[in-house]
């Protein structure tokens, strides 16, 4: 089993839910990099819970302690170790999960697979509360991507039903990406956002969940940045993607619709702008043969509905080898799509300048 992932810029992350703090230490950073902790803590604050009805009523800042590797605004290059503290747990809300199972978590998979040893308490290791480091490291990728004029951003694309418009695939401006992370409910069009806000609460109202989708862009991103075969950029970010909680579908470009085109539609046909290949569509999403062809990085992921909701459910009594039924208690997100933005772009920044970095090599 590992925690850790990446090869250039290795990050392994640590924690549980429920537990004194989380955290990561993030191996090889190159020494003497400047990093903006202000900026950090702007996307930390962007994921946090507790800010507002549509999400777990949890009181969690995401404030973080360097404890290695970060000296007087740079890094020193050695192992950068970050901790995350819990400060709102409310373990009791699930002392009776130690054997009941709550549908749709890792609970039974979890408690199968480290032989009962697992902390169960708010999912231990498999709760989303382990996205705040990825945010962290996603925070710093952002800031060493924005050195080579390389931007990401995100929105939501779609709460149950309802939709968002989509990106541009031929390219965002960085204004754009920037002025998402500026929203508290990051849409391109307001009036969607509102309907979506209303199938959350409506959702929570009725003790229930929604999921969605996220559709995120990289802009400026090099053609040849990839390392196929098993190293391609989709699968390097296919992997360390779903490793987000949630996380259940990925597609490049306009991906499954992909089967219902021709070929000569689907086909991104090329040409020469300035001396710079472009091409005329990004069905593809900006990857080729899983390396970058020069056109804008763009993908969507999609999340399934919290499985917390206060409803019965039916599902077994480990210790009594009985079936049961269970209503889950506590503090849970109706809908964790817009607090999984923040996310799916630090992982996105992340795989990318990791990626670039093995490209150099």
């Amino acid at each position: 089993m590992t925690a850790t992932f990446g090869e250039k810029i290795k990050m392994t992350i640590f924690g549980e839910s429920h537990g004194l703090a989380i955290g990561c230490v993030i191996d090889g950073l190159p020494p003497g990099t400047a990093i903006d902790l202000e900026a950090v803590k702007a996307e930390m604050q962007r994921r946090a819970p507790g800010k507002s009805k549509l999400a777990t009523a949890r009181q969690e800042k995401d404030a973080f302690i360097i404890q290695s590797g970060f000296f007087e605004g740079r890094t020193t290059g050695t192992p950068m170790c970050v901790l995350i503290p819990n400060g709102d747990q409310h373990s009791g809300d699930y002392s009776k999960l130690q054997n009941v199972m709550r549908p749709g978590h890792a609970d039974y998979s979890g408690k199968i697979k480290y032989k009962g040893f697992n902390d169960y308490r708010g999912g231990g290791h498999f709760s989303g509360r382990l996205t705040a480091p990825l945010v962290f490291v996603g925070a710093v990728a952002k800031q060493m991507l924005a050195q080579r004029g390389i931007y990401v951003g995100a929105h939501i694309a779609s709460i149950a039903e309802v939709q968002d418009k989509i990106f541009n695939p031929l390219g965002e401006s960085k204004e754009t990406l920037a002025e998402l992370a500026q929203k508290g409910f990051p849409v391109l069009d307001d009036a969607a956002g509102v309907e979506m806000q209303q199938q959350i609460l409506a959702a929570k109202q009725s003790c229930d969940s929604v999921g969605g989708v996220i559709e995120c862009m990289a802009i400026n991103v090099p053609a040849g940045v990839g390392e196929p075969f098993f190293d391609s950029l989709e699968s390097r970010l296919a992997h360390a993607l779903f490793s987000v909680p949630a996380v259940k579908g990925i597609e490049f470009g306009k991906g499954f619709a992909l089967a219902q085109l021709s070929g000569s539609e689907a086909n991104d046909q090329l040409y020469f702008d300035v001396g710079e290949v472009k091409a005329y569509t990004n069905n593809n999403g900006g990857i080729t043969g899983g390396i970058t062809n020069g056109m804008p990085v763009c993908f969507k992921a999609v999340l399934k509905p919290t499985p917390s909701i206060a409803k019965v459910q039916k599902t077994v009594d480990l210790a009594k080898c009985e079936n049961t039924e269970l209503v889950i208690t506590g503090r849970h997100d109706p809908c964790v799509v817009q607090r999984a933005v923040p996310v799916i772009e630090a992982v996105a920044a992340w795989v990318i300048l990791d990626m670039l970095l093995v490209g150099e090599r």
